[in-house]
């Protein structure tokens, strides 16, 4: 196995590479975890390993990661169904729109015209492997 990934985001150039190694992750709604009073937004998912992709293995692997996003003061969502807990979501990518420095608002694009917007004092994501998926994302990623 590769070594676990573990990635901080702090600018709009380092979320990008976030964005990247998230790409095509499938997240189930019950994976989504707002906790207001701390600011604090925590997404379970089961994400490709693209570095075993890149290697040129021919099966892909999923890991089980926790991307965190600390700092938010707001987080609403458009065309998902918050309250269909097994619904699962492929998670497209993430990007930053800068506000007034050095807030602004992550947005989290999902299949289908779903999203979620994250206001923020400032940016502070961090991806974290977990381990592998060896279920292949059938049950709720952070039950790992």
């Amino acid at each position: 196995m590769t070594a676990r990934l573990k990635l901080i985001a702090l600018d709009a150039d380092d979320l990008a590479v976030i964005s990247a190694h998230v790409q095509d992750a499938r997240v189930q709604i019950s994976d989504i975890i707002w906790r207001q009073g701390e600011k604090r937004l925590v997404v379970g998912m089961s994400r490709l390993d693209w570095e075993q992709t890149l290697q040129g293995e021919t099966s892909p692997r999923r890991l089980i990661a926790a991307l965190r996003f600390d700092r938010v003061l707001s987080c609403k969502s458009r065309n998902l169904d918050l309250e269909s807990r097994d619904a699962a979501l492929d998670l497209l990518g993430i990007e930053f729109h800068p506000a007034e420095a050095p807030s602004g608002s992550a947005l989290l694009l999902f299949s289908h015209g779903g999203a979620l917007r994250l206001d923020v004092e400032c940016l502070e994501c961090e991806l974290t492997d977990l381990g592998t998926d060896d279920i292949g994302g059938e049950s709720s990623a952070l039950d790992a």
